[in-house]
């Protein structure tokens, strides 16, 4: 429910706070007062379109608080999480109106988008009057009214999963279908394609290992005959290993005599020796390494060849044709096993179908059963509010080629203003009073259900009184009991029943200079004072005095 409005510097307005209650508030004062104004700025803190022109003259920018306590799982703490705002319970919409024509929004002073900010406003308040469109216009609404009368809510969301479920079953099979379509087009080349892969049998890196293996045995063809002939030199005929080793015997025998002499020598002969041996061993390895079979060589080569000369055939680079085959290979077995496949998901495309419409189907049933108790019901509220000639009628058009996430109808409430003419939708038919009574008698029917935690009827006592304003007065305090209702009016009849009553006056200031929008809450007295205002008029008298304090003790009685 709406807790408090505060408002600053909008068109009238200079700062204006006040504070709600539960139950029926009336707001109330003479033509001219304001109360379009306090409307205005309510709907601009609900996401209603701005307008430099509601900037108060000579201010910057005007503001426009409101502020709600939320029940926990309200549908506006969802819209909140959707879009990450944090929700503390108690929620705060603040709009500011810049004087060049920009608007600012806000939700517990976090920057959101006006349209989250509408979005959070319509599930939080309905605003209606005479010429509001908003709760009536739009068929989509007359159905999520009627499932809430009828408290189909969970059938209606079981319905959605269902019809997910058909919509994904029907995705995969259309999915399949054109990927069988689009591969038996290319059947012959996916199949020569695959064929040629396959037997080509492409690996992951094969042709950077066949390069560099390839230009390994190139260079070591270059090299091969030097290595020979170093070996030749270190450890061959030629080596001089066999004269070296022959002079080292021959200076040891010597050593015993002379070993100052000889020792140095030996050791440093038999590094050499021993050096010569490593390299010889090094030589050896190298021509190992480097001996290739020409043959080898060759199927290398053509290997390459015929790896290049498919990825320029199927523009796919080397190391991409193991996966290009993996692909070919899939689209044939696509072809060869797609009829079975697609067999299986037109069995389970068919099968959610029936699913699908068997709960549709139900739901339809409930819906027109439905219908018939929302029109019993509300054609009891209409002859008080003197509509007691007019019918109020639920169409419940069902079409099973159109279906939807919600199901098969399409429900539209209609009207009958009197006998003999013609019924149709509620928002062509009835007259601006009619309509402002229609919606109030649907009101009291759904206050349970369906409905924003707070309304607002603008006026739709409007040229009605007597017994009809009394009965408006009735029904919008019914309705008080289960919302929270706001109601800006005319009607003594109506304002002797609120909870809270609130006086919207002008009042001059700075010597006449300029004026300014007041509200005051009015206490006993006061309020006896204005229901007698809106009774006499201008001039107030003794009689109206005490016809307003019978309305007032007939209204809590």
């Amino acid at each position: 429910m709406l807790a408090r409005l505060s408002i600053r510097d909008i068109v009238l307005i200079e700062r204006l706070d006040i504070e709600f209650s539960r139950g029926l508030a009336v707001l109330t004062g003479e033509t001219g007062a304001g109360k379009s104004i306090l409307l205005d700025a309510f709907a601009l803190a609900l996401g209603g379109r701005g307008d430099a022109g509601l900037v108060r003259h000579g201010a910057e920018q005007g503001q426009v608080t409101a502020t709600f306590d939320v029940p926990k799982g309200h549908p506006a703490t969802k819209i909140l999480s959707s879009n990450g705002l944090d929700d503390t319970g108690e929620m705060i919409l603040r709009r500011v109106q810049l004087a060049d024509g920009r608007t600012r929004a806000f939700i517990n002073d976090q920057s959101i988008s006006v349209q989250t900010l509408k979005a959070v406003g319509a599930a939080l308040v309905e605003i209606h009057g005479q010429h509001d469109e908003r709760a009536l216009v739009d068929a989509s609404t007359h159905r999520q009214l009627l499932d809430a009368f009828a408290g189909l809510e969970k059938e209606v969301a079981a319905l959605e999963t269902l019809w997910e479920a058909r919509r994904t079953a029907n995705q995969a099979l259309d999915e399949h279908r054109a990927s069988m379509e689009r591969a038996a087009r290319e059947a012959d080349y996916l199949r020569h394609a695959a064929d040629e892969l396959k037997a080509l049998k492409p690996k992951d890196g094969e042709e950077t290992a066949l390069a560099e293996r390839r230009t390994t045995m190139m260079q070591g063809e270059k090299i091969a005959s030097d290595l020979r002939e170093a070996q030749e030199a270190v450890g061959g005929n030629n080596s001089p290993v066999p004269a070296l080793a022959a002079a080292v015997r021959r200076l040891e025998r010597r050593a015993a005599n002379s070993p100052a002499l000889v020792e140095p020598a030996v050791k440093a002969i038999d590094i050499a020796i021993n050096a010569l041996g490593e390299a010889d061993q090094h030589l050896s390895a190298a021509l190992v390494a480097a001996d290739f079979d020409p043959a080898e060589l060759e199927r290398i080569e053509e290997r390459l060849f015929a790896l290049r000369a498919a990825s320029r055939k199927y523009s796919t680079p080397v190391d991409g044709l193991a996966a290009l085959a993996a692909k070919f290979a899939s689209d044939v077995a696509l072809i060869d096993a797609g009829a079975d496949r697609l067999k299986k998901l037109e069995a389970a495309a068919a099968e959610a179908d029936q699913r699908y419409a068997a709960a549709a189907a139900k739901l339809s049933a409930a819906r027109s059963k439905s219908a018939e108790k929302l029109n019993k019901a509300v054609n009891a509220e209409l002859a008080p509010l003197k509509l007691e000639r007019a019918k109020f009628m639920t169409q419940v058009e069902t079409d099973a080629n159109a279906p939807g996430p919600q199901g098969i109808d399409r429900v539209e409430f209609w009207v009958q203003t009197n006998p003999g003419t013609k019924p149709g939708p509620l928002m062509k038919v009835a007259s601006g009073g009619e309509l402002s009574r229609f919606l109030l008698a649907l009101k009291v029917v759904l206050s349970d259900r369906g409905s924003a935690p707070t309304l607002v009827f603008d006026e739709i006592d409007t040229g009605v009184g007597g017994a009809v304003a009394d009965a408006i007065g009735a029904r919008l305090a019914r309705l008080a009991g289960q919302v929270q209702v706001m109601a800006v009016t005319h009607a003594p009849q109506v304002a002797a029943r609120a909870n809270q009553h609130l006086l919207i006056s002008k009042d001059a200031l700075d010597k006449g200079k300029r004026v300014a929008t007041r509200v005051n809450a009015l206490a006993a007295d006061h309020r006896r004072e204005e229901i007698a205002r809106m009774l006499a008029g201008a001039e107030i008298t003794a009689e109206a005095r005490a016809a307003a304090e019978r309305l007032l003790r007939a209204a809590t009685a």
